[in-house]
């Protein structure tokens, strides 16, 4: 009988055993399960936040590519493409970034931060310039509008004024005598070698003209190979409804007496023997020009 219930005792005990490592092992399977959830989802948040970055870059981009058209600001326009390059540095960065790899994410967020402050300054300083400019055509439709009615009164002057206006107007206008046009060697010494020439003199005289308006002017020169091409860097000035591109210009002060004027264009280029002409433009008139000869 004793031995009966050691061996009831013992059978329970392990009963109790056994109950407690299947308990133990369904918490631990538990645990195992939530803990496995927990990682897919952080790994769902992770691929999720990765996209929203990879979305946030390339809003930045197209953001930028979009103010680029916005602007005709030189300096601001290269500031705009250096920040878009590195705007799609980092995004190219980031493609490559592991999705566990929450360091480099977390240093590309950071830098998301940094570039969303600088967009927000680029965009305040195109807004101002946006009004700026809104302003200026304001006061230009304004000064047009001024024009327009000055021009609708002259339509109605007589004839005969109309008349004294166009010939005010030619009397008006500058004119360059005694052109003359010259090479020069590297020592400064005349010479119509095309082979020797190192710089083309140009030189003129602005005549006196009582009735010309007096104060600043803009004198243009373009110089015309025998080809027809254009001695230029690119310049170029307002003539008869379109704009032509100049060799050499020079700002003067013309108080309505004569003016000598010389201009100097470096030769940087192979010129080519033949007929040159120079000519002469101020106030969008030709005021006067020449040929010259390279043998």
């Amino acid at each position: 009988m004793k031995q009966r219930n050691l061996l009831i005792v013992a059978a329970t005990a392990l009963l109790l055993l056994m109950a407690g490592a299947i308990a133990y092992l369904a918490l631990r399977t538990h645990r195992a399960e939530q803990d496995r959830q927990q990682m897919e989802q952080l790994q769902q948040l992770a691929e999720m936040d990765k996209r929203e970055m990879e979305n946030e870059y390339e809003e930045f981009a197209q953001q930028y590519r979009e103010l680029q058209t916005q602007i005709r600001n030189d300096s601001l326009l290269q500031q705009l493409e250096k920040e878009q390059r590195r705007v799609e540095e980092l995004q190219e960065q980031l493609r490559r970034t592991r999705d566990d790899d929450a360091a480099e994410i977390m240093r590309l967020k950071q830098e998301l931060a940094t570039l969303r402050a600088i967009l927000r300054n680029y965009v305040m300083q195109i807004d101002s310039l946006n009004r700026l400019n809104q302003q200026l055509n304001t006061e230009n439709e304004n000064l047009r509008t001024v024009n327009q009615q000055a021009q609708e009164h002259i339509s109605n002057l007589t004839t005969e004024k109309e008349s004294l206006t166009d010939k005010v107007a030619i009397a008006s206008q500058l004119d360059a005598t005694g052109v003359s046009a010259i090479g020069k060697n590297r020592k400064g010494k005349q010479t119509s070698k095309v082979k020797d020439v190192k710089r083309l003199q140009v030189s003129f005289t602005v005549s006196r003209n009582v009735t010309a308006q007096t104060g600043m002017k803009s004198l243009y020169v373009r110089l015309t190979t025998p080809t027809g091409q254009v001695l230029t860097q690119g310049g170029t000035f307002p003539f008869e409804n379109r704009t032509l591109e100049y060799s050499m210009r020079k700002d003067v002060e013309y108080a309505g007496e004569e003016l000598p004027v010389t201009v100097y264009w470096d030769v940087n280029e192979t010129l080519l023997a033949g007929q040159y002409r120079a000519d002469i433009f101020a106030d969008g008139n030709r005021i006067g020009g020449t040929t010259f000869a390279l043998d």
